[in-house]
């Protein structure tokens, strides 16, 4: 199995009820959506293993999912907090100028007037916008170890170029 196409797309949380059902977090856009790929796949003691979700169905605030061969509270607890991967190649395709956050992970982030503030390490979800976190270089003029830059094209970003993993930005090396 090829794991260096596996991206993360959620997280199992606590057991709910004793037939082996588990409260699910989803981190695409649209939270049902987890439900689109198959199959799962999460690491457990450093070995991937497939997971097959046998049901799911909205309770309360939260969702709860019933994977296959995980009968029992005492087995659903042993998944708690496993994080949940599926295959990149299995997302749609995306409409121009759209981005999944791991294509922005790891790309360069220069203003717009050629000062490099460093590369991108995580992304952020505030609620009202994404914000990416761009790891300083070591010698920033700065003193900068970090900075949080929102998300808002036009705004701050000015353009993003995957062929470079580039993105350029309207942000004050001093913030």
């Amino acid at each position: 199995m090829n794991t260096e196409n596996l991206i993360i797309v959620g997280k199992l949380g606590s057991s709910y009820g004793i037939r082996g059902w588990l409260r699910v977090f989803s981190f695409t856009e649209e939270p049902d959506s987890l439900f689109d790929y198959k199959p799962w796949y999460i690491q457990r003691a450093g070995k991937w293993q497939e997971v097959e979700v046998e049901s799911f169905k909205p309770h309360n605030q939260d969702t709860i999912v019933k994977l296959k061969g995980i009968d029992d509270r005492d087995d659903a607890n042993l998944l708690t907090n496993f994080e949940i991967y599926v295959n990149a190649q299995d997302l749609p395709s995306l409409d121009e100028g759209d981005f999944y956050w791991k294509d922005l992970i790891g790309c360069k982030v220069v203003t717009i007037n050629g000062y490099d503030l460093g590369q991108v390490s995580d992304l952020m979800e505030t609620g009202s916008n994404d914000v990416l976190v761009v790891k300083a270089n070591l010698k920033d003029a700065f003193g900068a170890k970090e900075r949080l830059i929102p998300f808002v094209e036009e705004q701050f970003i000015k353009q993003v170029d995957l062929s470079t993993k580039q993105i350029t930005v309207d942000w004050d090396p001093a913030f």
